[in-house]
C-alpha cells in the first residue's frame, strides 16, 4: 500500500478523455444480489476500456465490489479514504494507491480532481450527496465531465421522476436533464461516456429569463 500526499492541482474545465472514472456507490451490498453483480461487471467493463477506477478506498460494500473487480484484473484502481475510516479497519489496504485525508470533504475534492467522469451505482445518502455535487458543478460549467447512473433493476427510478418533475416545474433546464446519463448495462453506460458532449446551456440568463415568468 503506497500512501500519496493529497495535493494535485484541479483539474481543467472542459472535457477530459477517459484515462479514470469515479464511482460513487454504496458502503452496503444492497438488498439484491443483482446490485453486487453490477458493480463487478462495471468494473469488468472499465478495466476492459482501460480505465481506472477512482472511488472511496473501502473494503465494504458495493464500492468493495467494483474495486475488487478492477484490482484482480491487474486494473488501476485509487481509493480515497479519511483517516478515521482507515484507523476503524474500512481501507482496502491491498491497494498499491491508497490516499489518506482528511476529511470527507477533502475525500470528494479529490475524487474529483482525479477522475475524468462520474458514476453512481445504488447506495444511500452519501452515494447521491456526491453524485448530485457533481452535476450541479456541471451544471454551473465547472466541469465538463460526463456524470451518470447505473439503473441496476430500475433503483434509480424515483430519482429520475424527480428530476423530470423537477424539468416540468421550471427547477431544472432541459439541457442539463439530458446531460445526465442513464443506463441499466455498463457498457452502454460506457459508450455513452465516451460520445458525451457538455452542455451549453448558460445557467444566469436561464434563471434571470424565468424572473419575469
Amino acid at each position: 500500500m503506497s500512501l500519496k500526499s493529497s495535493r494535485e492541482p484541479m483539474a481543467e474545465i472542459g472535457r477530459a478523455e477517459l484515462r479514470r472514472i469515479c464511482v460513487f456507490c454504496g458502503s452496503s451490498r444492497g438488498a439484491k444480489r443483482e446490485y453486487a453483480d453490477s458493480a463487478r461487471a462495471l468494473g469488468s467493463a472499465l478495466f476492459g476500456r482501460g480505465i481506472g477506477l477512482v472511488y472511496g478506498g473501502g473494503r465494504v460494500g458495493l464500492m468493495y465490489e467494483v474495486a475488487r473487480a478492477v484490482h484482480e484484473k491487474g486494473g488501476e484502481v485509487i481509493g480515497v479514504i479519511p483517516r478515521g475510516m482507515v484507523e476503524r479497519e474500512l481501507a482496502f489496504r491491498e491497494l498499491a494507491d491508497l490516499r489518506i485525508v482528511e476529511t470527507m470533504h477533502e475525500r470528494k475534492a479529490r475524487m474529483a480532481e482525479l477522475a475524468d467522469g462520474f458514476i453512481a451505482l445504488p447506495g444511500g445518502l452519501g452515494t447521491i450527496e456526491e453524485i448530485f455535487e457533481m452535476l450541479t458543478w456541471a451544471q454551473l460549467g465547472m466541469h465538463g465531465k460526463p456524470c451518470g447512473f447505473l439503473n441496476v433493476g430500475g433503483y434509480f427510478d424515483p430519482l429520475l421522476a424527480f428530476l423530470d418533475r423537477a424539468l416540468e416545474q421550471k427547477f431544472l433546464q432541459a439541457e442539463h436533464r439530458s446531460m445526465i446519463l442513464v443506463q441499466s448495462d455498463p457498457e452502454a453506460l460506457l459508450r455513452g461516456f465516451e460520445s458525451y458532449v457538455p452542455p451549453k446551456a448558460d445557467m444566469a440568463r436561464w434563471a434571470l429569463a424565468l424572473r419575469d415568468l
